[in-house]
């Protein structure tokens, strides 16, 4: 006899209640990621900039906020620390900024890196919820695979394709993460649906 986990049971109901009570919010947010998707694509010289760019201004408004924080705390003990990292938030959001192309460099090697990471962990995480969400699993799963191709194409073609690929790899991460999303939404009005409609029959 298979003794099932209840806190695992617990969070698989949590997971689908959530999917039916809100699946609204996310076909839209699944929409919303292959329309911007899809932009990427068509221009992937353009995307890497505007991520580059993007980054830059998430790093410096990161460092200012450190300062900030910094100069209104009164622990001393961590000041030099509070200084060094705020600092190097706006030195490096400062350098993504304004050498746009040379930092989608270094961009593309750290987000090629999260890409394999999520890949990875997306890739787990619809083979654990493949019960939760059997009419979905499969698309996430292929979402995680194709994170993981595209690392490897941006690999392959270091350091020539770092121009675009920045941009292609995020278009492609976003249609492909989008279309899962819009997949679970989907299947969760199903089951929402069929729920509404036996209840109404009670």
């Amino acid at each position: 006899m298979t003794v099932v986990n209840p806190n695992v049971s617990e969070i698989k109901r949590s997971i689908r209640e959530t999917l039916q009570a809100h699946w609204r919010l996310f076909l839209l947010q699944g929409v919303i990621m292959i329309l911007l998707g899809a932009l990427a694509v068509a221009a992937p010289a353009l995307a890497t900039i505007a991520v580059d760019i993007y980054v830059g201004w998430l790093f410096l408004i990161s460092g200012t906020i450190g300062f900030v924080a910094m100069f209104s705390a009164r622990d001393i003990s961590g000041f030099f620390w509070t200084f060094a990292t705020a600092l190097l938030s706006v030195v490096v959001g400062a350098l993504l900024i304004w050498t746009p192309v040379e930092g989608a460099l270094s961009l593309t090697v750290v987000l090629t890196a999260f890409f394999i990471m999520e890949g990875v962990l997306q890739a787990a995480a619809s083979l654990v919820y493949r019960r939760t969400v059997p009419e979905s699993w499969g698309w996430m799963f292929a979402s995680g695979l194709a994170d993981l191709a595209l690392a490897a194409i941006i690999i392959a073609g270091w350091p020539g394709s770092a121009a675009w690929t920045l941009g292609l790899i995020v278009g492609v991460n976003l249609v492909t993460s989008g279309w899962a999303i819009v997949m679970m939404a989907l299947a969760a009005r199903s089951v929402d649906q069929v729920s509404t409609a036996s209840t109404a029959k009670r």
